[in-house]
């Protein structure tokens, strides 16, 4: 044998769940699935923290446990604990499901609302992991869909917010924030088309070092926090004091329900573009349950929910590196990333046009999956029926939130705002009262 095949890894192990790899070798491809998250696991952050208006010590706080949380996830889903993790190829990141609802809440409440109903909200995914096989048929692939299409359109005016500067900046709109936000979309756009194969999930991060690099030299970054930073630094346990708001929990506590379903179509694929088959009920419970116990610990660290990772069941596709010892130390690379505050602090001085210029064209991709998990679902006329409406009350109700006003407190705080929510009630519903697709069909012609 070749000394260069004794120091490659095969295919054969790479993408096998269980086969025996070095720990050493599989860290290029661990470290690729890292890649393929880093920017888009730390994005809800920074834009929460901007809602919030954190200092930027505070704002380094939780990017650093948004690292720690992620790659202990990442752990938890790979080799599981009871009946918690789902023992797949799983990473874990910072979910943008939360996020219009986590600026509303800190627009109202203060952050460490956010705080208190991540915490409990966490434990009531644990709890619908658990019980999985008892409510996953009342979720049908259309209200999947229809859930990951509202996410998308949710997110919409927070990627345009970003763009224009972030929400509050004074000079909002200026061609210097507009110029940026350019810069790195179209920086995405051209790193997307011009590489190849798993190259291509680098696009964000390519987009944001150009846009990184052309704020610098607009004068655009602020470089004070830089200033007597500690070369290592323990994450904070309980930075936030939490707040039990029940208008808060309620409404995180609903998302946490549309993320169990997000869940459950990401094991589907999973599975299907690694494995070559379906997902087992105990993968898929397991999974669900370890996305609520890990958004639990990441509220006891001040930080958002987290759920498995699209970016990476794309990577999976395209490398088919399955193997669980492979993508541990990915897992380990974010945990111990999370110790670096320099690289928090990075992230904290990124202008937020740069971060919207590349997170508008992630927002309108999500739009894309919603509309593909539609499609999968089938064009039937109760599909398009409940998916019509459903998106019809979710969004156009929610941009006409006094159209609410008569409602009482909680239920406005819960829905007047959040699309999401209500486009899920209305899919759940309409599912459920809705006869059956022969009651749609039109009567046959007459045969004369």
């Amino acid at each position: 044998m070749s000394e260069k095949n004794k120091n490659s890894v095969s295919f054969e192990a790479l993408s096998s769940l269980d086969a025996p790899v070095p720990f050493w070798k599989g860290i290029p491809f661990g470290l690729q699935h890292v890649m393929a998250m880093f920017v888009a696991n730390l994005a809800p952050i920074f834009i929460v923290a901007s809602a919030a208006k954190m200092t930027p010590a505070q704002s380094a706080t939780i990017i650093q446990a948004g690292l720690l949380v992620a790659g202990l996830g990442t752990c938890l889903q790979l080799y599981g604990a009871w009946l918690v993790g789902s023992r797949l190829p799983m990473v874990t990141g910072i979910s943008f499901t939360y996020v219009a609802a986590a600026v509303a809440i800190c627009a109202d409440k203060g952050y460490g609302a956010v705080v208190g109903a991540v915490m409990v909200g966490g434990l009531l995914e644990l709890a619908l992991g658990l019980t999985a096989k008892y409510w996953r048929r009342f979720v049908p692939p259309i209200v999947s869909a229809i859930v990951v299409t509202s996410i998308g359109f949710s997110l919409l005016n927070v990627g345009a917010t970003s763009f224009g500067g972030g929400s509050g900046a004074e000079d909002f709109g200026s061609w210097q924030n507009l110029t940026l936000g350019l810069v790195s979309l179209v920086a995405c756009l051209a790193f997307q088309l011009l590489m190849k194969g798993t190259a291509k999930q680098l696009s964000v991060l390519f987009g944001l070092v150009v846009g990184y690099v052309a704020a610098i030299g607009m004068g655009k970054v602020d470089f004070s926090g830089f200033r007597d930073l500690a070369i290592v630094s323990v994450p904070q346990f309980m930075p936030f004091k939490p707040e039990f708001d029940w208008g808060a929990i309620i409404s995180i506590g609903l998302l946490y329900v549309v993320s169990s379903v997000e869940v459950l179509g990401d094991t589907a694929a999973l599975t299907k573009v690694g494995l070559n088959r379906q997902p087992t009920e105990r993968e898929t419970a397991g999974a669900i349950a370890g996305d609520g116990l890990i958004s639990t610990v990441s509220g006891l660290f001040g930080c958002l929910p987290l759920t498995s990772f699209a970016q990476n069941i794309g990577l999976v596709a395209m490398t088919k590196v399955v193997n669980r010892k492979v993508i541990l130390s990915g897992g380990l690379i974010l945990v111990l990333a999370s110790f670096v505050p320099a690289i928090a602090e990075i992230f904290n001085s990124l202008p937020q046009a740069v971060l919207g210029g590349c997170t508008i064209m992630m927002f309108g991709n999500i739009i894309l999956s919603g509309f593909q998990m539609i499609a999968e679902a089938g064009f039937t006329q109760r599909n398009i029926t409940i998916a019509a409406l459903s998106l019809t009350i979710g969004i156009g109700f929610t941009q006409v939130s006094d159209i609410f006003a008569h409602f009482p407190a909680l239920f406005q705080q819960i829905f007047a705002s959040n699309c999401i929510a209500v486009a899920f009630v209305v899919a759940v519903i309409l599912n459920a009262v809705l006869p059956g697709e022969e009651h749609f069909l039109a009567s046959k012609p007459d045969q004369r």
